[in-house]
């Protein structure tokens, strides 16, 4: 790689000082790098909400990853305005001869780096990107015909095959700390009420922030790492590592994730590993076919004609149907910004094929509430739960919320946890509440369709309504 005087690095989604492939490469390549974060106008600005628990954290890490880069003796721009023009401008007024910065495989992203690259460009400097936020990307696995794979279990084969310790190493950024410059041209981080948002309750739940905060999930998750592939699938148990907002940003390396449950030995590290593979699968898929992001996978589907009705899609989002579960996962959603993946399917499969409501309605309400939110997982777990997309459950699949309920929820205690009207419904009713005798609704202060709504639709009539769209709908 050309020698650089002085660089600029570019943090987007990759917001750690550690174990960073572009940052490493621009410290590498550099005499100097400066390091700038933009708080983008063209992503804010078109957010539904002025509460944003996003903005919220990705603030909070940019102010422990200035913080932790001045430790190192370099320090951070930050700006606040339309990336297009922002890091263009910037290059300029440093005398740059480069920006580096990590892929982003997104496809608002890359028409974002293509302008940025053009711009760069027109006045005789260069984009560097490199591979961060994924172990392998876009044709790195690809099928022994040297296509795409669309199906996830023979990808994970060749993934594994393919992985090792050169792929999984950490990036030295450490080793060229030297090169970061100096104090001098930082900028103070814009408060919330600058960046045009209000505070959110983010500081009051379970969710630390920055690197530091991913470090202490990671560390508590290894001592669970285990017990993943028994544990994972029950909302009431702390089974999973709730690091999913951190790969997001990137204030943890994949790399360190990967590595850890690849070294390790058992059901539990092996079937967590795969949830990593499934991440990695998803993102080439939205690379190799970007019409995924706006329609159907399977192209045959967007012929499907959705009945569903805007009363039932709002009660399905106001936590209204009447079946606990979904109820519960959708007040998990509103009160956190999260929620678990057991019950992001059952809530994404109740909406398609027991509301019949087009699944695109669902994952932008999703894209929207999700602190988590990353379009190519989004994406990918919609199109999965509703049938249309590549290696989808098939339609003929529908889950039971009832018997969902029944089996990951056994004694209530999740419902219980966002259903305080349920709290002294017995067990044997928690799971489906109209089924209690009006006696037994007065004596647990729930009668259905007062404190709680009864059942909007019947499961059994909306499955066979949504095996005859499907059917309708294939070539």
């Amino acid at each position: 790689m050309t020698a650089y005087d002085r660089s600029l690095f570019w943090f987007r989604r990759d917001l750690r000082d550690r174990d960073n492939a572009g940052l490493y490469h621009a410290l590498k390549a550099s005499r100097q790098v400066h390091c700038a974060f933009v708080f983008d106008r063209g992503i804010l600005e078109v957010l539904p909400a002025r509460a944003d628990r996003r903005v919220e954290f990705i603030r909070e890490s940019v102010v422990e990853l200035r913080e932790s880069l001045r430790r190192r003796g370099g320090d951070l721009v930050v700006l606040h305005g339309d990336a297009r023009e922002e890091i263009p401008r910037l290059a300029a007024r440093l005398g740059v001869g480069a920006v580096f910065a990590n892929e982003d495989y997104e496809p608002a992203a890359r028409a974002r780096d293509g302008a940025v690259d053009r711009a760069l460009a027109a006045d005789g400097r260069r984009l560097h990107l490199a591979k961060d936020q994924v172990v392998f990307a876009k044709e790195e696995v690809m099928t022994r015909s040297g296509g795409p794979f669309t199906v996830f279990t023979p990808y994970k084969r060749a993934w594994l095959a393919k992985v090792d310790a050169f792929y999984l190493k950490a990036w030295p950024v450490e080793r060229h700390a030297a090169a970061l410059a100096a104090p001098g041209s930082a900028t103070a981080v814009p408060t919330l009420e600058a960046l045009g948002f209000e505070a959110t309750n983010l500081s009051a739940l379970p969710v630390p922030t920055g690197m530091s905060g991913a470090a202490r999930l990671f560390a508590d998750f290894e001592g669970r790492m285990a017990d993943y592939a028994a544990a994972r699938d029950y909302p009431a148990v702390k089974g999973v590592s709730y690091l999913s907002v951190h790969n997001r940003f990137g204030t943890i390396s994949i790399r360190d994730l990967a590595r850890a449950a690849w070294m390790a030995k058992g059901d539990g590290p092996a079937t967590w590993l795969s949830e990593l593979v499934w991440r990695d699968f998803y993102f080439q898929v939205l690379w190799h076919h970007p019409h995924a992001a706006t329609g159907a996978f399977r192209r045959e589907y967007d012929a499907i004609e959705w009945p569903g009705t805007d009363e039932h899609f709002a009660a399905w989002r106001e936590a209204r149907t009447g079946f606990p579960l979904v109820d519960a996962a959708m007040r998990q959603l509103a009160a956190t910004g999260w929620m678990h993946n057991r019950l992001r399917m059952v809530a994404a499969s109740f909406l398609v094929k027991d509301l019949l409501v087009d699944w695109r309605r669902g994952e932008r309400h999703f894209a929207e509430a999700l602190l988590d939110f990353d379009l190519a997982a989004n994406n990918g777990g919609w199109q999965w739960s509703a049938s249309t997309g590549c290696d989808a459950q098939p339609y003929f699949r529908v889950f039971n919320p009832v018997a969902q309920s029944e089996r990951f929820d056994p004694a209530g205690r999740f419902i219980r946890r966002y259903l305080p009207e349920l709290a002294r419904v017995p067990d044997a009713f928690v799971h489906a509440p109209w089924t209690m005798p009006a006696e037994a609704q007065r004596a647990a202060g729930c009668v259905i369709g007062r404190d709680y709504p009864a059942p909007i639709v019947d499961h059994a009539a909306q499955r066979g309504k949504a095996l005859a769209l499907f059917k309708a709908a294939r070539p």
